[in-house]
């Protein structure tokens, strides 16, 4: 059986955008992303993940492994 990839790019035109904080532009999950990170989470608590479903939560962490890599560096800059 292959496992399930799924890509963090999948999210870039509809999963991010950017939000203006203290003079800085950072980068955020959308509502719809972050709700779906959230449903995520919770069915992982209960332990309900599909194979699907696990990838597409590490895809969407390291999306926001990267945010928070980037938004941080932004900080330190100004």
């Amino acid at each position: 059986m292959n496992p399930v990839v799924i890509k963090p790019s999948t999210w870039l035109t509809q999963g991010i955008r950017t939000e203006q904080v203290n003079h800085l532009t950072l980068f955020k999950f959308t509502q719809e992303l972050g709700d779906r990170l959230q449903e995520l989470l919770d069915k992982k608590k209960s332990d309900e993940l599909s194979p699907e479903e696990t990838a597409e939560l590490e895809a969407i962490g390291e999306l926001d492994t990267i945010f928070s890599y980037i938004n941080a560096i932004i900080s330190s800059q100004s």
